[in-house]
């Protein structure tokens, strides 16, 4: 059994395989009984917010056996969220994204493993 830091971590990393955008990892263990992590990652469009939830959803069960206890959302509604118990995986167009601003509901949640990425500036 993968240790719910991890998961969350390995979820980022398949988040970014596909491009997903402003990925962000909270833990959320001091603030909910319902998950360790919440992992929330932007996309452009549908067909990449599908190609994102493939990646995720796919690696996870082909290279470690786990599937989603639940999914709610579609690519259409522009929101997917993947129940891996200890992990919410939020994967959302970034119009969705910007509306509901869970960073902000979940505001006191620290950050795990945020690497910034400076702009570069002519």
């Amino acid at each position: 059994m993968m240790d719910s830091k991890k998961l969350a971590l390995l979820c980022r990393k398949l988040a970014d395989n596909k491009k997903a955008e402003d990925i962000v990892v909270l833990d959320v263990r001091k603030l909910s009984s319902i998950a360790d992590y919440f992992v929330i990652a932007s996309a452009t469009s549908e067909p990449h917010l599908r190609a994102v939830l493939e990646e995720v959803t796919e690696k996870l069960e082909q290279e470690h056996g786990l599937r989603p206890f639940g999914v709610d959302g579609h690519q259409a509604t522009g929101w997917v969220v993947l129940d891996y118990f200890d992990v919410i995986v939020h994967l959302m167009r970034s119009d969705v994204r910007a509306h509901y601003d869970l960073e902000g509901l979940w505001g006191d949640a620290p950050r795990v493993g945020t690497r910034r990425r400076r702009k570069v500036t002519s």
